[in-house]
């Protein structure tokens, strides 16, 4: 609308500056003025949209909140000193709930995919984290108010500022672009393109409105030391991936040296966030749930791809994010990978699967979608990224992160552990191929460099073919060559080694996989969760529902004695020890409060469905089951209880499907 205003008005000064006729230039004037009044009318809806729409955020997040933590799903640890920013203890149905997320999570992806599962120690040696880039480059920019030098994330302020000054209706078109653009390349800035932008945006320091110090890098790795002289540092792990990565080799071995194969881990990792926020979202320990699939590098089509090719997905790729209108568009993986929006099979398998996945334990599919790493985004040994983004009351947020990272990984902690992390490919019918040969002259080594003999040689046959090549140039040149080993050089004189390319017939060769890697945030996923599933019964504002997939419920079923009758009561306690043998959690309630009460109390903790036994049960051994939802009744036998229940559960029908034909019963009043 402003820019259509703007044209209008661009139209009248053309005509006033032709002399055109006085009627056209009226005509274009009343147009400007009438486009003028629809601005305003716009502008003020879209203001008052937005305080109302960031009022009922706030409103529905101040609710869920409160439910979660009456209901003790999870709360701030350390309570009763104070607490601690970023970290957060789980009740008892938050653990289930967790602890339901991550057995799905192994059936979905560990047990149907047949990966190898291993558990890695949380303390991990510097040198490892050095290998794996973590010790120099994990890192976010900080400042601190110079005056209270309290500190702040200094990306988390620029973002808020740019968010802030986009909502504007009244910006000019040509601004917006530019603060879009800086907002979409705002973690790539370094620390002067990040100064520059706090100083160019004139931000102070939230509360005090002080000055902030230049932005400087902070690791978040929290340090410790390993054994008691505190010699060998170590860091708490950041991510679980680099424990998969050292143990590549045996479980290549494990896995009979086939390729391709997938490992997999969940564990908790830890991030010294600078300002934790938004609950389970931003915190300082959290779980994650990394799978590492090692391929060949040429031979990333997926066996199963065809199992998943027709799965629809809402995909916001790189040229939709630059384009002009930047939403997302619907496509199946199958033929996003044909058409190359998706680098790969084996890729696009993963994105897939992680779909289907969170669609599974109650994540709004309208609410998902899968954005493409643009390209200053994106490492530069990675070959294609994709996030799986949920959207909540605090935006989109990243969930998952899907990567084809190549060989990186293998390759860093091969070079720093001088240990090969490779695979063997055999070829159908022998070749011949151009080898490098390094062969060390082991006599004039040992004479030349004694007790240091052997890390020459590690070094020399260490050397790609490249750096080998022209090594033995440089030898041939000058009649020497200098030669890194660790902890300082050596000189490499003529005759000392034979460094060449020979023609050799070879039946196969070494090669380092490349990776894909699905990363899972279960602490993320669990609070989008839980913001799709919450609900408040229209007929009554004080009763809160979770509407959890019954794969993710806390509790399956909970069971009701209708009064306090011992015979009442011992039918539920049978009925609960059934279910109890098949896995299935229930709850037994036997308290004197109306069944409607009882039904809204379990409710708030997003239990499926409620047993009831009453006076007909004692005579005919039949009992009702709620659904949750929809709060509808069946009657059924006892016996048929935990066939039922146990079909529902295991998602393998629908209330509608599983209950056709079975008696209804008027509903109780909740």
């Amino acid at each position: 609308m402003q820019d259509a205003v703007t044209d209008a008005g661009n139209n009248v000064r053309a005509l006033k500056a032709e002399k055109k006729d006085k009627a056209e230039i009226d005509a274009a004037i009343a147009k400007l003025k009438e486009l003028k009044l629809e601005l305003d009318t716009e502008i003020k809806a879209a203001m008052a949209a937005g305080d109302e729409a960031a009022a009922a955020k706030e409103q529905f997040r101040s609710k869920m909140n409160g439910a979660l933590e009456q209901r003790l799903f999870y709360i701030p640890s350390f309570k009763i000193y104070g607490g601690v920013a970023g970290l957060y203890d789980y009740g008892p149905p938050g653990c289930a709930v967790k602890s339901n997320l991550q057995a799905f999570w192994r059936q979905h992806f560990v047990l149907n995919e047949a990966m190898l599962e291993v558990e890695c120690p949380s303390v991990t040696p510097e040198v490892v984290l050095k290998a794996s880039g973590h010790v120099e480059k994990f890192t976010d920019l900080m400042v601190n108010d110079v005056v209270t030098k309290d500190c702040f994330r200094a990306d988390h302020l620029v973002e808020e500022n740019l968010e802030r000054m986009l909502a504007d209706p009244m910006i000019s078109a040509d601004k917006r672009r530019e603060l879009e653009d800086m907002l979409a390349r705002l973690e790539e800035f370094t620390p002067e393109e990040m100064g520059d932008a706090i100083t160019k945006l004139a931000i102070k320091a939230p509360e005090t409105k002080n000055d902030l110090t230049a932005p400087y890098p902070f690791n978040l790795m929290f340090p410790t030391q390993i054994g008691p002289s505190g010699a060998l540092q170590g860091y708490l792990r950041p991510e679980t991936a680099q424990g998969i990565f050292v143990n590549f080799r045996d479980l290549l071995y494990y896995n009979g040296g086939k390729l391709p194969f997938a490992a997999a881990q969940i564990g908790q990792s830890f991030r010294n966030e600078i300002a934790p926020r938004a609950g389970l979202l931003r915190v300082r320990e959290f779980t994650q749930a990394e799978i590492e699939h090692f391929v060949h590098p040429e031979q990333k089509d997926h066996s199963r791809f065809a199992e998943v090719a027709d799965v629809m997905l809402s995909l916001f790729s790189r040229d939709a994010q630059l384009g002009a209108v930047k939403k997302p568009f619907p496509m199946t993986i199958g033929e996003a990978v044909e058409k190359g929006i998706v680098a790969n099979q084996t890729l696009g398998y993963f994105i897939a699967r992680t779909q289907t996945f969170l669609e599974k334990i109650g994540v709004n599919p309208e609410r998902l979608r899968f954005r493409q790493h643009l390209q200053h985004e994106m490492a530069h040994y990675a070959e294609d990224c994709w996030d799986a983004e949920i959207e909540c009351s605090y935006g989109w947020i990243e969930c998952v992160g899907l990567a084809d990272r190549s060989a990186f990984d293998l390759k860093a902690h091969s070079d720093k552990s001088k240990v090969e992390l490779t695979a063997y490919e055999r070829f159908a019918e022998p070749k011949m191929v151009e080898t490098l040969v390094v062969e060390p002259n082991k006599k004039d080594m040992g004479k030349a460099f004694k007790k240091d003999a052997k890390a020459v040689t590690d070094a020399l046959m260490a050397l790609c073919q490249e750096d080998a090549l022209a090594l033995a140039a440089k030898v041939e040149a000058d009649g020497k060559a200098e030669l890194k080993i660790e902890g300082g050089s050596v000189e490499i004189l003529p005759g000392m080694v034979k460094i060449a390319m020979e023609t050799q017939k070879v039946s196969g060769r070494n090669f380092t996989p490349s990776v894909i890697e699905p990363s899972f945030g279960i602490g993320r996923i669990m609070y989008c969760m839980f913001e799709h599933s919450f609900y408040i019964r229209p007929e009554d504002e004080q009763k809160t529902v979770f509407r959890f997939s019954p794969i993710i419920a806390p509790i399956k079923c909970t069971i009701f004695p209708l009064v306090n009758d011992a015979g009442m009561n011992d039918l539920a306690g049978t009925i609960s020890r059934v279910l109890a043998t098949e896995g299935i959690s229930s709850k037994l309630d036997t308290t004197a409060v109306s069944v409607g009460k009882r039904y809204a109390r379990t409710d708030e903790l997003g239990v499926p469905f409620a047993v009831t036994v009453d006076h007909r049960s004692l005579q005919d051994n039949t009992v009702t089951i709620r659904e949750r939802d929809s709060c509808d009744q069946v009657r059924v036998a006892v016996d048929d209880v935990l066939p039922l229940i146990k079909k529902l559960c295991n998602l393998q029908a629908t209330w509608e499907e599983a209950t056709a034909g079975l008696e209804k019963q008027a509903a109780a009043s909740d």
